[in-house]
């Protein structure tokens, strides 16, 4: 779902940024690689992407083929020279970036602008970024201290599946963080409903726009528990027990569940309300035809008394 073209600023930033209490030093951030992703459409279609991707120099990896509906392209650009530089599309519409240098990155943007369905506003897909460092080290991959630590241990395929890992859980935060926008834009459009019901003054609403109304919220209902992978573990991860922890500990760090949660109780509240605004204007509407009963039956006694008295 397209969130209405803003007219007024984003409150803040949905993503969650890291804490910096307890992490590492200025100094050592400026070591640290950077890990970003955005939600920039609907979706991706991912085949041209691929296609024109690759007309411009950059190169497709393989990941296994239930990896589905994303792509992997690396670039001979890196940020830095640590590790390589990576850039993960997928379908639903969120890209995460891995090392990859700011004009690069520019660059892969304007290219993906050309194979996007229902794009975003811009403004909003860099206010509701996900942003997180990383570098690579000794020991297992983890997620330490709101920053990813990848194993240098690992061969290059085990290192992209485990980025596949992180960016997964990026990419649902950041769509989570747009579809919140958009449910923060509904409520704005029917916040004054409750006070005109309470109040006794008609709603200014006509049933077609209430019914546009309803088809909002259950659009954006679809999209996050229907369309997406908020509620449930992907069958990536089943037999890929490690991959799935660090999936995991990235989705509880993003604070993801919660977020789903409090989507779903306002996403409750507004379909009561729609409801009781539907119910409201079908009395009307019953009301209204009652009254017209009533006056072409007084009208057809009114032409019977006519005659009998002329």
């Amino acid at each position: 779902m397209v969130p209405p073209k803003g007219k007024r600023p984003p409150k803040g930033p949905r993503t969650k940024q890291p804490s910096r209490a307890n992490q590492p030093s200025m100094k050592e951030d400026e070591d640290m690689m950077q890990c970003i992703a955005f939600a920039t459409a609907d979706q991706y279609h991912l085949p041209t992407l691929s296609h024109d991707l690759i007309n411009h120099g950059f190169k497709e990896i393989d990941l296994p083929r239930d990896a589905s509906n994303v792509l992997v392209i690396s670039t001979e650009n890196p940020a830095k020279p640590d590790d390589d530089a990576l850039i993960f599309f997928f379908r639903e519409g969120s890209v995460v970036f891995w090392n990859v240098e700011e004009k690069e990155m520019k660059k892969v943007l304007r290219l993906l602008e050309h194979h996007e369905i229902q794009p975003y506003e811009v403004a909003l897909v860099h206010w509701e970024n996900e942003e997180i460092n990383y570098t690579v080290g000794e020991g297992n991959t983890k997620l330490e201290r709101g920053n990813f630590i990848l194993s240098y241990e690992m061969d290059q395929h085990e290192a992209v599946l485990e980025k596949f890992a992180f960016s997964n859980a990026l990419c649902l935060s950041v769509k989570l963080a747009i579809w919140e926008v958009a449910l923060d834009n509904f409520v704005d459009s029917i916040q004054s409903i409750p006070e005109m019901l309470k109040s006794g003054r008609r709603i200014k609403l006509s049933s077609a726009e209430v019914m546009q109304k309803i088809g909002e919220l259950f659009t954006l209902r679809h999209c996050i528990n229907l369309r997406s992978d908020l509620l449930l573990t992907p069958d990536f991860y089943w037999d890929r027990e490690n991959l799935e922890k660090l999936y995991d500990k990235t989705c509880q760090f993003l604070s993801i569940n919660r977020r789903v949660n409090v989507v779903n109780e306002k996403l409750e509240h507004c379909t009561q309300l729609t409801d009781l605004m539907r119910s409201h204007l079908s009395e009307k509407h019953s009301l209204r035809l009652e009254w017209m009963i009533v006056i072409l039956i007084t009208i057809e006694v009114m032409f019977e008394l006519a005659k009998m008295i002329f």
